[in-house]
């Protein structure tokens, strides 16, 4: 039985199911975040706020990985969600983690010796790798967007 409109009676009300990332998009996205969070954690060790000369010190770094932090997260959501910020999200993700491998990298040929420590260099590298990952999978996002909206 349909109704009026065309649409079966019992699909009236029925929830709209949101899109859903590949498994693969949402795994690099996640593996991505948790490197940059526990890279954050160990630059609050390593006291990154004064090599970066943020201001206010530790209270302008806090406030940056409440914006960063809390941005990804918010991207995160929007990715399982299937929104059509998601690509945007992906690629925020992924030029943090690629952005915080270059920019310790660069520290590193400087002469710089935080984040000398096998673990400290081990996210380092995480974080790059998976950014760079996640990075390749924009277009698979944009895609899927453009696809389900028609």
């Amino acid at each position: 039985m349909t109704s009026d409109s065309g649409i079966p009676a019992g699909q009236l009300n029925a929830p709209q199911v949101p899109r859903t990332p590949s498994q693969a998009v949402s795994r690099w996205y996640e593996v991505t975040l948790l490197a940059l969070i526990i890279h954050q954690i160990d630059a609050a060790f390593w006291q990154e706020w004064s090599m970066f000369g943020v201001p206010g010190g530790v209270q302008g770094f806090l406030v940056f990985n409440a914006v960063a932090v809390g941005a990804i997260l918010v991207g995160y959501r929007e990715l399982l969600l299937g929104g059509r910020w998601a690509p945007h999200a992906v690629v925020l993700c992924g030029a943090l983690g690629l952005a915080t491998a270059g920019l310790h990298i660069g520290f590193a040929i400087a002469g710089r010796e935080e984040f000398h420590l096998p673990l400290s260099i081990l996210v380092i590298v995480l974080c790059g790798v998976a950014g760079a990952v996640l990075l390749g999978f924009v277009k698979r996002v944009s895609t899927a967007g453009r696809n389900e909206s028609r």
